[in-house]
């Protein structure tokens, strides 16, 4: 093995990609802006020997895992849901920061269902985050997994409330639903491919230390 190997950092676009390019460039590895508009999957940095792949947010736990990179950031409501196998979660990045929650109609009293016992339907992509809670409560669920536009499923009738990220809750407002329980905060998590965190630890020790100071000084 070459004694200085490429290093595959996986990232998705969005809200992580756009907190994560300034955390490298801090770290001391600058991205050439015109590769960030492009729509090239695999990009190139300022370090000849660190590429950036760019893969579905749900995906990037999966790529770290069977070592297709060798590093990732995602989100801690990914990491549960995938359930980490594999994975070394060495920083919280303090980035892409937000709350997972169950929302319902402004209408509805979620409190006094949960009250008396009521059997629930709700809809969400994290499922298993969401059977944690509700199992951790004794509250009684129908989990209904949909992919996207969750505050639609209440509005329909397709489930009494949902459970989804949160940032400002300005979409559950414009959608007359509110906030009525917290479940965690959420925050995105540097991940690394344990067998890589062996094979290439000479060149993934400084780069985590390089990104670890990058978030102490943020």
């Amino acid at each position: 093995m070459s004694g200085n190997p490429m290093i595959t950092l996986a990232l998705s676009k969005g809200r992580i990609f756009d907190d994560t390019v300034p955390l490298l460039e801090a770290a001391g590895i600058p991205v050439d802006p015109s590769e960030l508009e492009s729509r090239k999957l695999i990009l190139p940095t300022g370090d000849p020997l660190l590429r950036l792949v760019i893969v579905r947010a749900s995906d990037v736990p999966t790529y770290v895992q069977y070592g297709a990179a060798d590093i990732g950031v995602a989100g801690k409501d990914v990491l549960l849901e995938h359930g980490g196998e594999g994975l070394y979660q060495p920083i919280d990045l303090n980035i892409a920061r937000c709350r997972l929650s169950v929302a319902a109609p402004s209408g509805f009293d979620y409190a006094q269902a949960v009250r008396r016992g009521a059997r629930l339907r709700i809809a969400t992509k994290y499922v298993e985050s969401a059977r944690r809670h509700f199992a951790a409560k004794g509250v009684h669920v129908d989990l209904i997994k949909l992919y996207g536009s969750m505050e639609l499923a209440p509005l329909v009738g397709l489930a009494d409330a949902i459970v989804d990220l949160v940032s400002t809750g300005s979409t559950l407002r414009a959608n007359d639903l509110v906030e009525v329980e917290k479940i965690m905060p959420i925050s995105a998590r540097l991940i690394v491919n344990q067998a890589s965190l062996k094979t290439k630890a000479a060149r993934l020790q400084p780069l985590l230390a390089a990104i670890a100071a990058a978030v102490r000084k943020d």
